[in-house]
């Protein structure tokens, strides 16, 4: 194998070393003291090196997090980490080649890989993007404002601020980048310095990645430590601002999750634990369908792709009792294609398990598993491997059981063998797949593979609260559909019960997880001045040139301008009928608007909205360069012909914006509040217009 002996150094003699793996904290990368953990090619099961993180002081590397990370991050706004995380995800694209060489010690092939390497830093772009629906500033403001009194000088609003502590995720050995990156994006989003524990089996990886980070210098000094060693003690020192999350098994997760200092502290605790995951062929999905085929495939990758060894892996495959033979058969011809070996040998499609520790405890589940169903394909002896020798690697075979009466042998149920190995559970009809599925006790995904919308309907809403995601499967989606085992970083990656009741990633919520949320009330102006966004009732800045000769620098929040008022006549309802085709009866027969809240003919929301922009549109070229969108329209009282309106504008938030290359023009976002009322100041209309403004400042 190629690259086998990448961390294996030499001494002055030219002899072969252990490779002693480091720890970064304080600063420094630190070997830790005594003999340690041995480390292994996954694959030649030679030892690589030692890993361990004795002699750290975890009291002092959460200090300096807070002390040192945690300002520097949270001095930057949500734009500013939002750039950062971004520009760490271009430079590891741009070196990815690096890190397949030593994934291939892991016993992970180059799709496996793949979804590591290039699906963490994936990641980091998707979760950098979503700088977007935050404010250009260092904590977020949340929703809209509570009105608290009568005459509006007393409002309520919620700002979530970055918890003032660390995170520290402690990682499984399944996904060394992926599980570190996933999660460290959200918590630099937020502006919440993390220390990182991978599993120390694959944590020569993640030490790789992470020297790649620290020699970049693009995350400031203290926003990421590594542990490669064992981090017990380390919760320890932990307080309520600090966060926590683990992935790996539910009996270490749940010593976790008891802690005293978690208890005593309330500290939020996120756990992505065992998951007996289930996949259901639908009972349209018959042999000769593309949905049959589909199954087939997708439990068969699931099966097989990283050895099975994926917290989204298909352990229970649900299949119509009709339908059992036929999947039994069509699955071992696939199965048998699965050729196991070296990952960097041509034609292997299923590597090592990640060592030969690992291979121990999965044997054992299997076995377990043996004693109360029959395996149909596989064998824990017989097996062939191509490149490598399979007593000394962490190879196995594909195991495929069948459980004839999955409501009493219920072994399926409880125990996961996290290797390449599935159960095929018959089920009568709809009702008996859902609380099969259930059996489970909760799960992070299951899959069901049906074209029949109604049996697709039934099964979501029966099984979904034991599920943290579900994927419904067809021909139509099955080309673009990123499969069974794929969580999304824009979607919750947790579930209920034995998946551990944690929600990891998820969007804006993932991010939410590491601010604290805090209702804060005053008046509309001192709202404004806290949230850098307008509050109706605060005061207003009317002085000064119009809005639309000031360039983006110059723009203060309150800037507002009052317009002319315009008489709305019976000629401007119908000529903008006429020329929008808008001519609902309520704008256009007086005699229709019996038993309707209109009394008569009333002005169309959109002549309104459009004659407001006529009115505080400034029309000469100037600092505007478009505007491009409105938010949250609302028309709150009818214009009758004969009324007046007038609109307040006002600029209500700035965002800064990147420019793309040396020759876009620098601009930034300025939203403004479209405020339009009537001949008794009553507001008729209420809008936010998005409009991009260009900078004084072009460098």
């Amino acid at each position: 194998m190629t690259n086998r002996r990448l961390y294996i150094a030499k001494d002055k003699n030219n002899r072969l070393t252990m490779k002693n793996y480091e720890n970064y904290a304080l600063g420094n990368w630190i070997k830790g003291d005594g003999d340690g953990t041995p480390l292994y090619n996954a694959i030649s099961g030679e030892q690589i090196g030692i890993a361990t993180s004795k002699g750290l002081d975890f009291s002092k590397m959460m200090s300096y997090a807070r002390k040192k990370g945690g300002p520097a991050l949270r001095k930057m706004t949500f734009q500013e980490r939002g750039l950062m995380v971004k520009k760490l995800a271009l430079h590891l694209h741009s070196i990815k080649g690096k890190f397949y060489p030593i994934s291939f010690q892991t016993g992970a092939t180059k799709i496996d890989s793949w979804i590591d390497i290039e699906g963490g830093i994936g990641n980091l772009f998707t979760n950098a993007s979503l700088r977007r629906q935050f404010p250009d500033l260092p904590y977020h403001v949340e929703g809209s404002a509570a009105p608290l009194s009568k005459n509006g000088t007393f409002i309520g609003h919620h700002i979530m601020v970055p918890k003032q502590g660390v995170a520290i995720h402690i990682n499984a050995f399944n996904f060394p980048i992926w599980g570190m990156l996933e999660k460290i994006a959200v918590n630099l989003m937020a502006g919440v310095p993390a220390i990182v524990k991978p599993a120390t089996l694959t944590s020569y990886l993640t030490e790789f990645m992470v020297r790649e980070i620290i020699d970049s210098q693009i995350l400031p000094e203290g926003s990421l430590q590594l542990i490669c060693g064992s981090a017990r003690g380390i919760l320890d020192s932990i307080t309520s601002e600090d966060i926590v999350t683990f992935t790996g098994s539910a009996s270490t997760g749940k010593m976790l999750k008891s802690h005293p200092k978690i208890v005593e502290e309330a500290v939020s605790f996120n756990m992505e634990a065992d998951s007996l995951n289930c996949s259901i062929l639908g009972e349209d999905a018959v042999p000769g369908t593309a949905e049959f085929d589909i199954f087939i495939k997708e439990v068969q990758k699931e099966m097989t792709v990283k050895a099975g060894q994926k917290c989204t892996a298909i352990r229970r495959i649900l299949v119509p009792e009709k339908l059992v033979e036929d999947v039994q058969i069509a699955l071992g011809k696939r199965l048998t294609k699965t050729t196991i070996g070296d990952p960097t040998v041509e034609g292997v499609r299923m590597g090592a398990l990640a060592g030969n520790e690992q291979k121990e405890e999965v044997t054992k589940k299997v076995n377990q598993l043996a004693k109360s169903q029959k395996i149909v394909f596989g064998s824990l002896e017989e097996f062939e491997v191509i490149g490598a020798n399979k007593n000394k690697g962490a190879f196995m075979s594909p195991i495929l059981f069948l459980n004839d009466d999955p409501f009493n042998k219920t072994d399926c149920h409880n125990i996961e063998a996290f290797g390449p190995v599935s159960t095929i559970l018959p089920y009568k009809n709809i009702y008996e797949a859902i609380e099969l599925a259930r059996m489970g006790k909760g799960s992070l995904v299951c899959s069901i593979i049906t074209n029949d919308m109604k049996i697709a309907e039934e099964f979501v809403t029966g099984a979904a609260s034991m599920h943290g995601r579900i994927l419904v499967l067809n021909e139509a989606c099955a080309k673009e559909s990123t499969g069974h085992g794929s969580p999304m970083p824009l979607l919750t990656h947790g579930g209920p019960g034995r998946a551990g009741g944690g929600e990891e990633m998820g969007g804006i919520r993932g991010i939410k997880h590491y601010l604290q949320r805090t209702a804060i009330q005053g008046h509309p102006s001192t709202i404004t001045s806290i949230t850098k966004q307008y509050q109706v009732g605060a005061k207003q800045n009317t002085e000064g040139p119009h809005v639309f000769k000031k360039h983006f620098e110059e723009i203060e929040i309150g800037d507002t301008v009052i317009t002319e008022k315009h008489l709305v006549t019976l000629d401007n309802i119908e000529e903008f009928a006429e020329l929008s085709g808008d001519k609902f009866y309520a704008h256009m027969d007086e005699n229709s608007l019996e038993g309707t809240i209109f009394t008569e003919r009333v002005a169309h929301g959109y002549y309104i909205m459009s004659k407001a922009a006529g009115l505080f549109v400034d029309p000469p070229k100037g600092p505007v360069l478009l505007n491009y969108g409105i938010d949250e329209c609302r028309f709150t009282k009818p214009v009758y012909p004969g009324m007046t309106i007038g609109v307040r504008f006002t600029a209500k938030e700035k965002i800064e914006q990147e420019k793309k290359d040396e020759e876009d023009i620098a601009k930034g976002i300025v939203k403004f509040l479209v405020d339009v009322y009537d001949d008794e100041g009553e507001t008729v209309m209420l809008a936010t217009i998005l409009t991009m403004v260009k900078k004084l400042n072009q460098d």
